[in-house]
């Protein structure tokens, strides 16, 4: 009871700094953010950059709290603590102890994928719940010889939600389909059972609708992340150099971590055997993702882009510890904790520190002041209200966000879409309407 009072403890404390800090230090919402409300403003089942998942959870908190920045920055705070619940459950059933499921969450602190980037709600936030649930849901099944349907089923939604947030999704999916194909046709440690199936068949039915959409709207979105990827101007250079800088990119992330990890092991002796099904299980959903990130990245030439990574080490803590365990001496933890104390505090200290003394970000764009101002120049000439605004996602977005009316986001500004309202006024690079 007393390690789930100080996990739950730290849980709370974790979401009320980081959702307190931003509130406090931002006169703004972030970039991605108000992006995604834009397209939560006229939701579909797909959109330009990514799948709508992502704007189908802001738009529900707008509908609830509407123009209140603190709501946005606890929604992300409540897909972090979701996935560290999760990752806390699935190392409670693989350790059958709570001390270690503790230590297991706590090093991820040390990434700053959870907490300094946590405040901007967007694709790579949104897998994090759904990927945490895949992981465990997986395990459920990889660990019973009697296979539960609803595992299964679970498994099929949590996927289709975590793809449904960003296509990168499938690097997980792919690992874990390849961990089943290994232990069932590879070393027949488990049998074929159609039951197996059913995770896939529920995947596939619920990625009906964005399917249609993807066809319909010509691959958009795949085409927006091959561009990203920057594979139009790759060169030959490209699939040593961009391999290679993903890697020490990794390493320079993962440097905390390994940190605090020197202070939780007394000697770092280890034995692998992937004969264990445990460290298999492990290794399948934190390593073999990344390898075949790195392998797109070799193969392609493509560029990974850090933020990209967000949800890959999710399950990192609990690796380590597993290896680690049998050097791990419990009674005399103190400096551990006093290094994640120390990274606990220090990062949204660094956060409010930069948020105030840097005035240039997104984070402090007038979006408030420009809708006041806009509002009023609408309500010279007219006393309809405002139903349609035109732009780009980040000057359109913010008025569709802070007009009281809740504009709804059409896209660029074009002259077709302009005849088709009845009334509208443009300033600068923006236009409101009504139709």
């Amino acid at each position: 009871m007393n390690i789930n009072n100080l996990f739950y403890s730290f849980i709370i404390i974790h979401v009320i700094s980081w959702t307190l800090i931003p509130t406090l230090t931002n006169n703004n919402l972030p970039l991605d953010t108000i992006e995604h409300l834009a397209w939560g403003s006229n939701l579909d089942w797909g959109f330009n950059k990514h799948p709508p998942a992502v704007a189908f959870f802001l738009e529900i908190f707008y509908q609830i709290f509407e123009a209140q920045d603190w709501a946005y920055y606890l929604l992300s705070q409540i897909f972090v603590a979701i996935a560290f619940i999760v990752v806390f459950k699935f190392a409670e059933e693989l350790f059958k102890n709570k001390t270690l499921s503790l230590i297991s969450v706590l090093l991820l602190e040390s990434i700053y994928f959870y907490n300094f980037t946590t405040p901007e709600f967007n694709v790579n936030v949104c897998q994090l719940p759904f990927w945490a649930l895949c992981g465990y849901y997986s395990w459920k099944i990889f660990d019973k010889q009697d296979i539960n349907v609803k595992d299964c089923f679970w498994l099929g939604v949590f996927a289709t939600i975590g793809f449904l947030s960003k296509y990168l999704f499938i690097y997980l999916l792919l690992a874990i389909d390849t961990l089943f194909f290994y232990v069932i046709f590879v070393t027949k440690y488990k049998k074929f059972d159609f039951k197996y199936l059913i995770s896939l068949e529920v995947f596939i039915v619920l990625l009906i609708p964005h399917l249609i959409w993807l066809i319909n709207n010509d691959y958009a979105t795949i085409i927006y992340g091959l561009t990203r990827a920057g594979l139009e101007n790759s060169s030959l250079l490209d699939h040593i150099i961009h391999p290679l800088i993903f890697l020490i990119k990794q390493i320079g992330i993962l440097i905390p971590f390994f940190v605090m990890s020197f202070f939780l092991v007394n000697k770092f002796k280890f034995k692998i055997s992937l004969k264990d099904k445990k460290l298999l299980f492990l290794v399948f959903i934190n390593i073999v993702p990344i390898g075949l990130m790195f392998l797109t990245s070799m193969i392609t030439g493509s560029k990974i882009r850090t933020m990209w990574m967000t949800p890959f080490y999710l399950f990192f803590g609990v690796l380590i510890v597993y290896i680690f365990q049998a050097q791990i001496n419990l009674k005399k933890l103190n400096h551990f904790l006093s290094a994640f104390l120390i990274l606990f505090i220090f990062s949204p200290f660094a956060y409010a520190y930069i948020s105030i003394t840097e005035t240039d970000k997104r984070t402090d764009y007038p979006g408030k002041e420009i809708a006041i101002k806009t509002q009023y120049a609408w309500d010279q000439d007219h006393k309809e209200p405002i139903t349609i605004v035109l732009g780009d996602e980040w000057v359109a977005g913010n008025l569709s966000y802070h007009l009281k009316s809740r504009p709804v986001w059409e896209g660029p500004i074009t002259q077709d879409k302009l005849n088709s309202l009845s009334k509208f006024t443009c300033i600068d690079n923006i236009c409101v309407g009504n139709r």
